[in-house]
């Protein structure tokens, strides 16, 4: 059954026409997407795409984040993470200070280590490539998902080694596969205004890519609802979209709504729920050739998580356990959820939850 626009309109028909057909939108076409106020068209186009490509699955992963330091040469205006050296609350832990934050609140069946942190100077390459080692080397059942592209650069610059010279080197010590974060939107305009002080868009596009020349699959990000223009937001995702017509490396592709600096923050200092479904929906349907779409509850929050599920999204993240990036910029979300819970949020929506690994093999499906 075809597409049925409620609306007597006929550009949103010819749309849904290239979307039953499966011809890649435009450009012009996401933006006129994205200046429709016809949610529910958009919903209903996003969902049909994503389940020609997922059916109903919709996957989660047993995984914990870890953060190793929040000291951090860059100054991004939207990062409220990150401390300078010597400053109050700043941090780098030793392996041995992490293995025991991850054996008093690991659960049974964890999969997933989530490494993130600051681009910190004041330690060499070897410390990062350190706690790699000793992680695999103590849980070697759990995949090593660590550093963004933008981390990786900022290593290759301190350590004076090439992209591929620093990816074999972390892969060599058990990395399994890249965060996607440090993407945050793929133009110059938005990273000089945004201060952001790390990799360039160029930049973070040649490290994913030769990452996936190495055999790596690995995950993107986009962050949005800030200083971007929507035509912004469509050229990081054709940008990305290119990039995997080339490689075929991303196995999912992560919007996430911009937090505001206090959890007090009011509703007029967060990106509406209506921008942040839309976002999802035109991101499944923009980014035609990543399998999967991912709903962030950290940042949606798990009720518009739940709804995500029918506009387009197909993955709803891990347990994370503590969550600390999006928490120091204001999320109201919880910071972690149990197998249960997630289990309970997938059937919620109608969807079938599928218990996956990093690279999306499935573990258990919860008919």
């Amino acid at each position: 059954m075809g597409i049925v626009i409620p609306t007597p309109d006929k550009r949103m028909q010819e749309i849904a026409t290239k979307v039953e057909h499966g011809e890649r939108l435009t450009l012009e076409d996401g933006l006129f997407l994205y200046q429709s106020d016809d949610l529910l068209s958009i919903g209903q186009m996003a969902d049909k795409a994503n389940q020609r490509l997922n059916g109903k699955k919709v996957y989660f992963i047993e995984n914990m984040s870890l953060y190793f330091t929040n000291v951090c040469e860059a100054h991004c205006a939207f990062c409220h993470f990150r401390r300078d050296e010597g400053e109050e609350g700043a941090y780098t832990l030793t392996p041995e200070q992490m293995f025991e934050f991850i054996d008093k609140h690991q659960q049974e069946g964890m999969r997933e280590f989530h490494i993130t942190g600051g681009h910190n100077p004041h330690v060499p390459f070897d410390y990062y490539v350190g706690y790699v080692k000793a992680l695999k080397e103590r849980y070697p059942h759990v995949t090593i998902k660590a550093h963004t592209a933008a981390e990786i650069e900022f290593f290759s610059r301190i350590s004076g080694l090439s992209y591929k010279d620093v990816l074999q080197t972390l892969l060599d010590a058990g990395l399994g596969t890249l965060t996607g974060g440090g993407a945050e939107i793929l133009t110059e305009r938005y990273r000089e205004k945004m201060g952001v002080g790390k990799a360039t868009s160029d930049q973070w596009l040649e490290v994913q890519r030769t990452a996936h020349g190495l055999g790596m699959k690995t995950h993107a990000t986009m962050l949005y609802g800030s200083i971007e223009t929507l035509e912004e937001r469509l050229i990081h995702m054709i940008r990305l979209r290119e990039l995997q017509d080339e490689t075929g490396g991303f196995l999912v592709f992560i919007p996430n709504a911009v937090q505001p600096a206090s959890v007090n923050a009011g509703i007029k200092r967060r990106v509406a729920a209506f921008d942040d479904l839309k976002t999802i929906a035109i991101s499944r349907l923009m980014v035609d050739n990543i399998q999967h779409i991912k709903a962030y509850f950290i940042n949606l929050g798990t009720q518009l998580t739940q709804i995500a599920l029918s506009f387009g999204a197909s993955d709803a993240h891990g347990t994370i356990v503590k969550e600390k990036i999006s928490h120091a910029a204001g999320a109201l979300s919880p910071e972690g959820l149990t197998k249960e819970e997630l289990v309970w949020l997938i059937k919620g929506a109608g969807r079938i939850p599928v218990e996956r690994d990093t690279f999306y093999n499935e573990i258990k499906v919860y008919e």
